[in-house]
Parts: C-alpha cells; structure tokens; sequence
C-alpha cells in the first residue's frame, strides 16, 4: 500500500549573487527541506542561481518539469539588483498591480518608525496581477504564488525570517490542503564511540530485515553518528507505530554505544540529565575559547542546569582564575594532563558547580611540536573527587577540531551523569 502513495516532489530555487561567491550561506533551503518532508513531500533538487534573468527563466523551466512544486526565495529586495518580482511577471504573463494590503503594511511600516518612504520602497507592494499574494507579517516583501500548467511556484523573501513566516503561514497550509501526500515518520538514534563502517557491519542483519518503506540512513557528525530510520505510510499513527518496532530492535544492537534516541544535540542530553538529577555544569576552557559555553546556552532553559564558563586561553589565566600551579605548567606544558586536571578542579571550586569540563589543547593550524602535535587535546570532565582526563588527537582544521573537542568533551561527562 505505501509504495501506491503519490509522491510529490519539490525543487527549491534560491537566487543571489551572494551564494553563489560564498558570502552567504544558504541555511533557507535545509530549512524548507525539513518541513516539506515532515509532510511527505520529497526534495528532487536545490539550486543557486545569480541575479541573472535568463538563468531564473531557465531555472524556472528545468524545474517545473520535474517538480511538482517550485520553491523560489531571494531577489525581492528594494535595489536595483533585486530582479526576481519583474522576471516573474514575464514568466506568467502578468504586469505589475499595487496590492493594496503589502501598501499599507509598507506604510506602516516606516511611519512607525519615523524613516523616509522612498519610492523603491512603496514599489514592494507592487506585484504580477496573476499570482496570489501572500502577506508577509514579518517584513515588506510579500510572497507570491502561481500556479501554471498544472504546476505549482512561490516566490518568497531571502531574508530567513521572513521565509520561515510565510512558509509557516501561508505555503505549508495550503500545499498540505492541495496535495494528498504520504505520512513520513522519522526517528533517529545518535550514537558514539564506534565508526560508520563498523556501526555498519553490527546492523547487516538487521538492515536487511527492514521492509520497504522504512529506511535507514547513516548521519555522521562531530564525533557522533546519527541513524535516522525512515517511514513511508498512509497514516502518521500507524506508521509511527510500525516504525517504533525497529527502531527499538536497532536499539538494543547498538545500546552500548547509543546516547540519545532523540535527534537533539549533545548539550540537550546533557541538560535533561542534569535536570533529571537536579545537578548543574560549568566549564573552564582553553582551546575552545567559550564554544561548549555557547553550545549548552543555545538550548532554552539551560539557566536550570548550566552556570556559567572561565575562559582561561592564555597560561596567566589559567594561573590567575583557575589557580593552575606555575610547577604544572612549567614542567607538564599548558596541553597536558596535568594542567587540564587542575584546570577542572580550580573550576569546580569557583564556579560552586556539581560538574565541570575543562579542555586544552592545539587547535592549529600552528603551535604543535614533534611531542605535541597539531590537533592535541587533553580533556577533564566530572565532580569533586572524581575527574578523569582523556587525550584526543584530532587532524582536522581549526574549527573543525575545536567543533569536535566540543562534542568529545560533553560526551566525556555525559558517560559520567547518564
């Protein structure tokens, strides 16, 4: 019955120069990815095109002849390269219309904050009298939706704020109420400390034992593998519920590695288990200057588990707030077991936590010697009367170490609390 489901496909578009040079990272469609397939629509293609009229108008011919829905976002700014919305109306035939609510909003917009309107602003409300018009809540640009030969396009603000409210508002609801799509059901098992092959050969049977429509994928991360099996059904509970007898038999393979069955980060699993146990965490970092700080502080409500961070990068502060002995350092070197140990304990006393993680290390790409090379760290992690330090040598770029001394130290003091 699963393989009987339509399938829609999707292509996503993103327009500007700033892409395709680097300058701007294209974080719009990862995120349409996720909520399309979240409704069993399926990516066929991401694209990135220039600024350039004939490569829209090119790009709008490929993919509305493969796609079901084409997804358009960049292009509608008030500049003069901003040429998305005049391209648009050639395409579909149109000419230009003011539509009347976008014209308030752009008023309103700039009375309210006592700027000038210009010209090229009121011109945001223009738009191709073909389309359906989509209001945008969180900006002056508005979307737009057409449909032609039998195909579906909307074009949305780059801004990613402003393409996540339209998406959520407007263009979600209504592809869900245009198309009988198929319930995908994901679920994913972050695990640690084995590699992708050897992970792998442990799941042979059990892979080959999957039915059809669920599948699994293997996700590698920052010291992390992630196996996310996925679904295909009629129905979001029974799919569920079909999907859940796997994934517990995936489970119990693997359940001597595995830390979450959740697809969440490393700092999230930490924090439940310190709510869990009523304890809290700081840090005392070196070589990762405050990024393991920053990971636990992304996640809402870390103030109920996280206390705060000293950022100790050169060996005065590790001395000063830290209380590292000038003996240690002298003799040990500031990357060495020794150093992290009294780094983890000065932190435990001054920042009055249950838990610590403490690092140091050579992030590179200079700095490494024949005994210690590029990509050394050391890492201490745990309470009063129970640290325990662990060496890494990492062989990556710099921020790539220092994104995997993160992973590796949370998952140090995650073996300690979980």
């Amino acid at each position: 019955m699963e393989e009987e489901l339509a399938k829609v496909t999707v292509s996503i578009i993103t327009i500007g120069d700033e892409l395709l040079i680097g300058q701007t990272i294209d974080t719009n469609s990862a995120w349409m990815a996720q909520q399309l397939n979240a409704m069993g629509i399926w990516v066929h293609r991401r694209v990135a095109i220039g600024d350039v009229k004939e490569a829209i108008l090119e790009a709008l011919d490929k993919e509305g002849a493969v796609s079901d829905i084409v997804l358009i976002t960049g292009g509608l700014g008030p500049t003069a390269d901003d040429i998305t919305k005049p391209v648009l109306t050639e395409y579909f035939g149109g000419k230009l219309v003011r539509d009347e609510i976008t014209y308030r909003q752009v008023m309103e917009f700039f009375e309210s904050r006592g700027l000038p309107t210009l010209q090229r602003n009121v011109d945001q409300s223009l738009v191709p009298d073909v389309c359906t018009v989509l209001h945008n809540t969180r900006g002056t640009a508005p979307g737009m939706w057409f449909e032609k030969n039998g195909r579906i396009y909307v074009s949305m603000p780059g801004v990613p704020h402003e393409m996540k409210g339209l998406m959520e508002d407007h263009v979600l609801p209504k592809l869900r109420d245009y198309f009988n799509t198929p319930a995908v059901v994901h679920q994913t098992l972050i695990t640690s400390g084995m590699g992708e092959s050897f992970v792998a050969e442990r799941l042979i049977d059990f892979e080959a034992g999957l039915p059809p429509h669920i599948k699994l994928a293997y996700l590698p991360a920052y010291g992390l593998l992630k196996l996310r099996l996925t679904a295909q059904g009629a129905d979001k509970v029974s799919t569920a519920a079909a999907l859940s007898i796997f994934f517990h038999q995936m489970k119990a393979i693997l359940a001597d590695i595995a830390v979450a069955d959740q697809d969440i980060p490393m700092a999230e699993v930490i924090g439940r288990a310190l709510i869990a146990s009523h304890k809290t965490v700081g840090t005392a970092e070196s070589c990762t200057g405050g990024y393991i700080s920053h990971s636990m502080t992304l996640i809402p409500g870390s103030s109920a588990w996280y206390s705060g961070s000293i950022v100790s990068y050169s060996n005065e502060m590790k001395m000063q707030l830290l209380g590292v002995q000038p003996a240690t350092l002298n003799t040990y070197g500031a990357v060495s077991e020794q150093v992290v140990l009294e780094m983890a304990a000065g932190a435990l006393q001054r920042l009055k936590t249950d838990y610590i993680i403490a690092v140091s290390g050579i992030m590179g790409p200079d700095g490494g010697t024949p005994e210690k090379p590029v990509g050394t760290v050391w890492i201490a992690a745990g309470s009063v009367g129970n640290l325990v330090a662990v060496k890494f040598q990492l062989r990556y770029d710099r921020y790539s170490n220092i994104q995997l001394t993160a992973a590796y130290a949370m998952n140090e003091l995650r073996k300690l609390i979980v």
